[in-house]
C-alpha cells in the first residue's frame, strides 16, 4: 500500500477525524465537560487580579523555586522533571512530605488557589523509590488490550495519589515513524490506531470517572503535534530527529499524528502538551493554526495546554517575543523551570503594553480553573493535601500483580525453533547469561528514578529476570548466572539476557541500532556449549538483531517490561502464552530505516503485528 493509500483509508475509517462538539461531548467519560464549572470558574475569576491570573499562568520547578514564591507571584503549578527529586531523598515519605510543603503555601496565597502538581509518571510513579514500574508504552502496544492498559494506568494514578500529586504528563500519544528516535518506546506503536484505542484506555485508567475521584489524577496528552513523525537530520542534536521538523501535508498530519488526541479529547483529557518540535518550519509551542484553531476550536478541547520543559525558549526572538508569540497561539500555561520570574514580568508588559489581550489571559485563566474546579481542588469541604492513608497500598503485592500481568501479554515471540519453549521447571541445570539478566535498571529503561535512567539497582520492589527464574523453577533445578555466558557448560538451557541501557529523550537517539557486541559475544559463547539457548531482548525500540537471531533456539521481544520479572517467566515456562504481536515493524538492516506498515517496499525482518504462539 502507498502512502497516499494508506493516509486515504485511514482517513475513512475514522470519518476524517472531525469531531463536533456534540460527538466530543457525548463520548466523554467525564460526567461533566469542563465548561459545567465556567459559572464558578467566572465568580473567581472576577475577584482576580492581573498579577494573580499571571501567576496561574506559571510552572515553576520544585527544586529551582525560591522561597516563598508560590505566595508571592501566586503561581498556579510546580513540577518536578525527571531528576528533580525532594532533598532529602526518593521515598514514599520524602515526595509526600514535599507535595504537602508546597502545596499549603499555595493555601496562603490571597485566594488560596490550589496548585497543579506535575510529574512524568509514564510508566508508573516511576521517580518514586519502590513504586510499581510498567512495561514502557511500546510494549503496551503489543497486547492490543485497552481493557489492560486501563487498570495499568488506575494503578499508576492510585500511586502517584499517595504521594499527593495531582497531574501526570502521560499518556504519550505519538506516533514514531522512525526507530532511530530516543522517545520512540514512549509511542504505543508505529499506526494511529494504537495511539487511538490505547491512549484514550490511558486517559480513562489516569482521570477515572470522575476527576473529583480522589483516586483520580489529571492526564496529559502529549506531544501536540507530529513529534514521532520528524525528519532524521532536523533535530538539534548531531541533527537527528528529537525536537526536529515534521514536513507532511496537513492531511497526513490528521491521519497518522492526530488520533490519539481526538480520542483523548473524547475521553475528557484535561490537558494537552505541545511538542518541541515543528510542523513545516513553524515551532508547535507558537504555532495557532494548530493550538488554537485545531485543538481548541475545531476538536472542542475544553481543558488547557501546557507547554514542554523551556519549550518556548527554542522558538524565534527574545524571551519576550517567545512569549508574546506562544500565549497568542493559544498557549496556556508556561512550563519554565528556573525562568518564572521572567516569564510573570515580561507577559505583564505585554498585555500593558496590548501586544497580549486581556481576553487571551482569562481564556487561558478560565480553562487552568476549569480543570481545577473539575479535581475538586477548590471545594471547601475537601483538604488538597496528600491522603496518607494511600500509602498502604504503594508498592502492594495487588499492585504489582498488574503490572506482571501486563508484562505477560506484552512479550513477542519471534522465533522458537524445535519448541523449545516452554522451558520446563524440573530441568536440571539452567545458565543464565547476558548483561542484562540481574540488572533492574536494565529491565526498566529510562524514566525510572531519573530521567535518563541508568543501569543497576536503580530501585526496590521488583524482581529481575535471574531472580524470577530461581523463583519460578523447581528447587532441584540449578540456576548458575554467568554475565559473559563462559560458563554454560554441562547446563540444560541457557537464557539469554541482552539489549539496549537505559536512555530517554533528546540523549536517546541513535544513527545506529545495532546489537552491541558484548550481547553477540555472549549469545556465542552460550551457542558453543551447544544447548538450547533462548535470547530475551530489552529494548525501547526494535533493533538489528540478525546475528543473534540466527545463533539463538527461541528469541523473545521483552522491550523494556519494568520490574516485574515474573512477567516474564511466566511465559517462559509455560504458565501463560504468548499473546504479543509487534507494535513496530521490525527492520532486516540499518539501510531499511525507517520502515513502517504500508510503505511501497515493504519487506521487513519481520511485520507490523507479527508473533508467535506456542
Amino acid at each position: 500500500m502507498n502512502r497516499r493509500k494508506f493516509i486515504s483509508s485511514t482517513l475513512a475509517a475514522t470519518g476524517g477525524l472531525l469531531v463536533s462538539r456534540s460527538e466530543g461531548n457525548a463520548q466523554r467519560l467525564s460526567p461533566k465537560p469542563f465548561t459545567a464549572y465556567d459559572r464558578q470558574v467566572r465568580a473567581l475569576l472576577s475577584r482576580m487580579t492581573l498579577q494573580e491570573k499571571i501567576g496561574q499562568m506559571l510552572q515553576a520547578e520544585q527544586d529551582k523555586l525560591a522561597e516563598g514564591d508560590i505566595e508571592k507571584y501566586s503561581i498556579g503549578s510546580v513540577l518536578s522533571g525527571g531528576s528533580s527529586d525532594p532533598k532529602s531523598g526518593n521515598s514514599l515519605e520524602a515526595w509526600t512530605n514535599l507535595y504537602d510543603s508546597l502545596q499549603s503555601q499555595a493555601l496562603k496565597t490571597r485566594l488560596r488557589i490550589p496548585i497543579l502538581y506535575g510529574i512524568d509518571a509514564v510508566h508508573g510513579h516511576n521517580n518514586v523509590l519502590n513504586a510499581v514500574v510498567f512495561p514502557h508504552n511500546i510494549a503496551l502496544g503489543c497486547t492490543r488490550n485497552p481493557s489492560l492498559v486501563e487498570r495499568a494506568a488506575r494503578i499508576t494514578a492510585i500511586e502517584v495519589k499517595a504521594t499527593g500529586i495531582n497531574w501526570t504528563f502521560a499518556p504519550c500519544v505519538t506516533v514514531p515513524r522512525d526507530e532511530r528516535w530516543g522517545r520512540t518506546y514512549e509511542g504505543f506503536g508505529e499506526t494511529p490506531e494504537l495511539a487511538r484505542d490505547l491512549g484514550a484506555a490511558a486517559v480513562r485508567g489516569f482521570q477515572g470517572k470522575d476527576l473529583r475521584d480522589p483516586l483520580s489524577v489529571i492526564a496529559c496528552a502529549k506531544h501536540f503535534i507530529g513529534d514521532g513523525g520528524t525528519s532524521f537530520g532536523t533535530g538539534p542534536r548531531n541533527k537527528l530527529l528529537d525536537r526536529g521538523e515534521t514536513k507532511i501535508s496537513e492531511q497526513e498530519l490528521r491521519s497518522i499524528h492526530m488520533q490519539g488526541y481526538v480520542s483523548a479529547i473524547r475521553a475528557g483529557v484535561g490537558t494537552i502538551m505541545p511538542s518541541y518540535s515543528s510542523w513545516n518550519g513553524v515551532k508547535c509551542s507558537g504555532n495557532k493554526r494548530l493550538l488554537t484553531e485545531l485543538l481548541k476550536n475545531e476538536l472542542k478541547f475544553e481543558g488547557f495546554l501546557i507547554s514542554d520543559y523551556d519549550a518556548i525558549d527554542e522558538m524565534p526572538g527574545d524571551f519576550k517575543t517567545q512569549i508574546e508569540t506562544s500565549v497568542n497561539a493559544g498557549m496556556d500555561m508556561f512550563m519554565v523551570p528556573k525562568k518564572y520570574t521572567q516569564l510573570y514580568t515580561l507577559l505583564l508588559e505585554l498585555v500593558n503594553e496590548k501586544r497580549v489581550a486581556m481576553s487571551r489571559i482569562d481564556d487561558a485563566v478560565n480553562r487552568i480553573l476549569r480543570v481545577k474546579f473539575a479535581t475538586g481542588l477548590l471545594d471547601k469541604d475537601r483538604s488538597p493535601l496528600a491522603d496518607r492513608k494511600l500509602h498502604s497500598s504503594f508498592g502492594s503485592a495487588e499492585h504489582r500483580q498488574v503490572a506482571r500481568e501486563c508484562v505477560r501479554e506484552t512479550l513477542v515471540l519471534l522465533k522458537n525453533d524445535k519448541r523449545v519453549l516452554p522451558l520446563s521447571k524440573n530441568l536440571k541445570r539452567i545458565v543464565v547469561a547476558g548483561k542484562s539478566a540481574d540488572d533492574i535498571g536494565n529491565q526498566c529503561g529510562g524514566w525510572t528514578i531519573t530521567w535518563q535512567g541508568k543501569s543497576g539497582n536503580v530501585t526496590g520492589g521488583g524482581t529481575t529476570i535471574l531472580q524470577a527464574i530461581k523463583q519460578g523453577v523447581s528447587s532441584n533445578t540449578e540456576v548458575v548466572y554467568s554475565r559473559d555466558g563462559a560458563d554454560a557448560s554441562h547446563a540444560d538451557a541457557a537464557i539469554v539476557v541482552v539489549g539496549e541501557t537505559p536512555y530517554a529523550e533528546y540523549l536517546g537517539d541513535r544513527a545506529s541500532l545495532n546489537l552491541p557486541d558484548e550481547d553477540v559475544a555472549a549469545i556465542e559463547r552460550v551457542k558453543r556449549a551447544g544447548i538450547p539457548t533462548v535470547v530475551l531482548l530489552f529494548s525501547g525500540r526494535p533493533i538489528i538483531i540478525n546475528r543473534a537471531l540466527e545463533l539463538s533456539d527461541a528469541f523473545v521481544a521483552a522491550w523494556l517490561p519494568g520490574t516485574e520479572g515474573r512477567g516474564v517467566t511466566d511465559v517462559l515456562f509455560g504458565d501463560y502464552r504468548f499473546k504479543g504481536k509487534l507494535s513496530f515493524s521490525w527492520p532486516r538492516s540499518m539501510d531499511q530505516i525507517p520502515i513502517n506498515v504500508g510503505d511501497s517496499d515493504y519487506r521487513p525482518l519481520f511485520k507490523y503485528g507479527f508473533g508467535l504462539a506456542y
